[in-house]
């Protein structure tokens, strides 16, 4: 088995990164396309035959070193007994969003055998399939990033409606919070109990929120989903772009394997607010440098490995690969990690660092 993601998030040295892109199964291949062609999104996701396949596309395409699950965050708001639409060219949307204690009150708790079954099911599916060439990766949204969705009704540049219950109800935003946090843990143990061998929890929208909003309604309910997460005994991975300021305290908090690191926050920065030996980090390429040419493409990654140092690095992008990207520009960015070999001298550097204190300055 590649095992290379397994033993960066337990933050061992490795000779490389290991590498896989967020939104790794989607519009930018041609094969995905052809699946969704005859199908529309939502029932790619609740059949499990059709997700294990595009799930699978990455490893047998572009060369990944983990596949990562196909499905939606919004799985989560739907099970919990909202109408959710999703239209191609409109996005996703509740035609009933929530405005009211008495709409939080209706949602009711997820049992994810029964209404996420055919999540599970595709995860069974997937493992088998993947006959361990690869780890697989469950994921989830964030209680906040949830929140949103099902307040604002729909993904907007503000969520200036989901914002303003924050301010005019509070305690209501809390309960709303508080049953995601738990139906999220819940989800993502019993990912773990179908085959994940990692999972990931997207803070999507962290960016929306100024610190102390953040440090109020997102932390606390992220934290609790990610502690039940680590109950599975599987290494949970963190990502909140927009957040980058706030690293070290969802490392604290949530006691994630890893955080994610988006592209506005330097490896430099992202090493000084982390210890490399406590948690790893993954990211931080600019989906948009894959539209540079393939000699720069490799020369960003380069310089993006070579400052995020040999110990707890996962090679990923800071953000989903975008739609319309050559995929020969993703496999550049794929190569050029997995050509790459950390020398004999640095290696032994991280290991001598990893028994004591360690220094920056000896594994970056």
């Amino acid at each position: 088995m590649n095992d290379l993601l397994l033993r960066a998030l337990r933050r061992e040295p490795v000779s490389r990164p290991p590498v896989w892109m967020m939104r790794q199964a989607g519009r930018y291949l041609p094969q995905y396309r052809a699946v969704r062609a005859g199908s529309d999104f939502l029932t790619m996701c609740r059949t499990p035959e059709l997700a294990t396949e595009v799930t699978l596309q990455p490893i047998d395409l572009v060369g990944v070193d983990a596949a990562i699950i196909f499905s939606d965050i919004l799985v989560v708001p739907e099970a919990m007994g909202m109408h959710l639409t999703l239209d191609e060219g409109v996005g996703p949307q509740f035609p009933s969003p929530l405005r009211t204690a008495a709409d939080v009150a209706k949602l009711h708790p997820v049992d994810p055998q029964d209404q996420l079954g055919y999540m599970l099911a595709a995860l069974r599916m997937t493992r088998r399939a993947l006959n361990d060439r690869v780890p697989l990766i469950g994921f989830a949204g964030s209680p906040w990033t949830l929140a949103a969705y099902m307040v604002e009704g729909k993904g907007t540049k503000q969520f200036a409606v989901a914002k303003k219950m924050l301010f005019e109800a509070p305690d209501v935003a809390h309960a709303l919070l508080d049953k995601l946090a738990t139906a999220v843990g819940d989800f993502l143990v019993a990912q773990v109990e179908a085959g994940a061998q990692v999972v990931q929890l997207f803070e999507s929208w962290a960016g929306a929120l100024g610190p102390q909003e953040f440090r109020t309604f997102a932390l606390p309910y992220l934290a609790k989903a990610a502690q039940r997460a680590r109950e599975a005994g599987v290494p949970v991975i963190v990502f909140a772009p927009g957040a980058g300021w706030a690293m070290s305290e969802i490392a604290a908090a949530t006691h994630a394997d890893a955080i994610g690191v988006d592209w506005h926050t330097t490896p430099h920065e992202a090493r000084r607010l982390t210890d490399p030996f406590s948690v790893a980090l993954q990211g931080n390429l600019d989906p948009c440098a894959l539209y540079a040419p393939v000699s720069e493409i490799q020369r960003r990654t380069r310089d993006m490995i070579q400052a995020f140092g040999p110990v707890g690095h996962v090679a990923n992008l800071g953000h989903g690969i975008l739609p319309d990207m050559n995929p020969d520009h993703a496999r550049a960015f794929i190569d050029a990690v997995q050509s790459w070999e950390w020398t004999e001298e640095r290696l032994d550097a991280a290991k001598r660092a990893s028994g004591r204190a360690p220094q920056l300055a000896e594994i970056a």
